[in-house]
């Protein structure tokens, strides 16, 4: 694999990093055995929950198996606490990083601030480009157009108008505290929905989401973006073969 880009969450992480417990730990535990690569292994992508069904979809388009391209995902729930990635991706890479030839975490930074990437530096592994999926997704130019026409963009994607209410309105606790909504989204003044597949319900949910948060709505049709290419790329270069 090519090597990633390394840059550090933006305003949207740090808005997740402040919704998180105090007390929460960003330190990676005593885990700190460099492990290697199986030549002979499948290929492995370990990936934020909120990837899978996008993931699912890039591997059938490339026509690779389950058993040759294997995914396995860590709890969407890391997106409201990004000090718990790392420490998850090193205990999950220390246990079974030696079954696999190469090895894709489904990651941007995400808001991590590099503790990401010096777990991955002992595992012999790489992590998608870019510091969040809202960029992977937009690709840079398109991602830097949106914020420089406003930089008070709240990104979602498919999967965050999917579970709105889990993630993003119960995640940050404006249930219980919607006095918490102007500390938290005072700075916003759009939601821009990157959107995966072009689907009218989403759609929909999406712009009343918008309403509920005070934002004005915006919608940006990416696709997959650089995640199509990544996954492309680690199932070339580990050959796995696409079934015919």
């Amino acid at each position: 694999m090519s090597g990633a880009a390394r840059r550090s969450g933006g305003r949207q992480s740090r808005l997740a990093r402040r919704a998180r417990p105090q007390g929460e730990s960003g330190a990676v535990g005593a885990t700190l055995a460099t492990t290697t690569r199986n030549p002979d292994g499948p290929a492995l992508i370990l990936a934020c929950g909120a990837l899978a069904n996008e993931i699912i979809a890039l591997r059938k388009q490339l026509g690779v198996g389950e058993d040759a391209l294997v995914l396995h995902c860590l709890p969407a729930e890391l997106h409201n606490r990004p000090a718990q990635i790392a420490p998850r991706v090193d205990e999950f890479l220390a246990q079974h990083r030696e079954k696999y030839s190469q090895v894709l975490i489904g990651y941007g930074d995400c808001g991590t601030g590099g503790a990401l990437d010096a777990v991955l530096t002992r595992h012999d592994a790489e992590r998608l480009p870019h510091a969040h999926c809202y960029e992977f997704y937009a690709t840079s130019p398109v991602f830097e157009d949106i914020t420089e026409a406003e930089v008070g963009s709240f990104f979602v994607t498919d999967f965050l108008v999917k579970h709105f209410d889990r993630l993003i309105w119960e995640g940050l606790a404006l249930d219980r505290h919607p006095e918490m909504l102007e500390s938290l989204f005072g700075n916003y003044r759009d939601l821009v929905y990157l959107a995966q597949a072009d689907v009218p319900l989403l759609r929909i949910k999406a712009k009343e989401a918008a309403d509920r948060l005070g934002l004005n709505y915006v919608f940006r049709d990416v696709g997959y973006g650089d995640l199509a290419s990544a996954v492309a790329a680690v199932a070339r270069e580990s050959g796995a073969q696409p079934h015919v």
